[in-house]
């Protein structure tokens, strides 16, 4: 351990709350009440240090998201708000927070209560105990359906088969130390899947196990669309495998359809059983159009990656901010 960190764990660390927000009206007042809970108690507690707060970042919520908690920054100096420009979806949000946000560490978190609040102080130790980041993982997912239960698992472990580190039903609830969230800021990717990211900085990690709860109010913002296109972008933002497939596929056809021309000559030369038919004809056709078909949708799909990161644009623009802890940070 450096004598950096030794002096940081000396003193209780400032916290800071990260919540992206997309029309999260209806349980704002709640995930607000709760928060400011587990703030107080950590504080006379002695686990975290005056200065720390709660940071909602609001996604371009089109219901009254903004306005409360523009509000209740305004009524209580342990909030503050991020108010993006426009919707960029939920990891440059949090991105935003996590880069805009001062503290010691940054724990993020969803706004619906989901996740399990009493995590934390155990978050707090392990970081005390000298991990940079620590994930928080699901312990169990009964309360799921089959099928999303099923496509979830299915889904980390296909992403390990393709050599892709990720952390098996950790979704984005983590602390990260200053170190780790300054390493963060370094990478400039345009799409962005931080639960594949943060676990290549390569600092100590550690896992804390909770119980993933129902949402206390309002709808799901992930429906199925967007955890399919969350899912896409982690496999083709961390890993070459795909390519390496239509490699692979194409020698197997290749020598698929040799077999298929030797047995062909063979049938003719030595036997009487050689039919004129569609099938050996259709059937090939139809199938070897698909394969190509398919694998320029893939490279297609990595070629565009390579477009849009080449024009290096913003990924998000913070139109405001409010709140008392705000005064010596400068969005980016």
């Amino acid at each position: 351990m450096d004598i950096q960190k030794a002096t940081d764990l000396a003193h209780p660390p400032v916290l800071s709350l990260v919540l992206p927000c997309y029309n999260e009206q209806e349980v704002l007042p709640e995930t607000t009440a709760r928060l400011q809970a587990m703030l107080a108690r950590l504080k006379a507690n002695g686990e975290i240090a005056d200065g720390s707060a709660i940071y909602y970042v609001d996604d371009g919520s089109r219901d009254r998201t903004w306005e409360m908690i523009h509000d209740y920054a305004e009524r209580n100096a342990d909030v503050c708000g991020i108010k993006l420009s426009r919707n960029r979806g939920h990891q440059n949000a949090l991105l935003c927070g996590l880069l805009t946000a001062p503290g010691d560490i940054l724990i993020s978190l969803d706004a619906d209560l989901q996740d399990d609040l009493e995590a934390i102080p155990q978050m707090i130790q392990r970081y005390r105990e000298g991990s940079e980041i620590v994930f928080g993982v699901r312990r169990k997912r009964t309360k799921d359906t089959f099928f999303k239960r099923f496509s979830a698992e299915s889904y980390y472990k296909f992403l390990a088969m393709m050599g892709v580190q990720i952390v098996y039903n950790h979704a984005d609830y983590r602390l990260m130390s200053r170190r780790a969230v300054e390493s963060l800021r370094g990478y400039d990717e345009t799409h962005l899947f931080l639960r594949g990211l943060v676990p290549q900085l390569g600092y100590k990690g550690a896992i804390v196990e909770f119980d993933r709860a129902e949402r206390f109010a309002g709808e799901s913002k992930y429906p199925l669309t967007k955890m399919l296109s969350l899912a896409w972008q982690g496999v083709t933002s961390f890993s070459a495998y795909p390519l390496r497939l239509i490699t692979g596929i194409g020698m197997m056809i290749s020598v698929v359809s040799l077999v298929m021309a030797a047995w062909a000559v063979l049938t003719k030369l030595f036997t009487d059983n050689a039919l004129p038919g569609w099938a050996s004809t259709v059937i090939p056709m139809y199938f070897l159009g698909g394969v190509q078909l398919l694998s320029l949708g893939i490279i297609g799909e990595y070629v565009a990656k390579i477009f849009e990161s080449s024009k290096k644009r913003p990924r998000f623009h913070v139109e405001s901010l409010c709140g008392e802890r705000f005064t010596e940070v400068t969005p980016r």
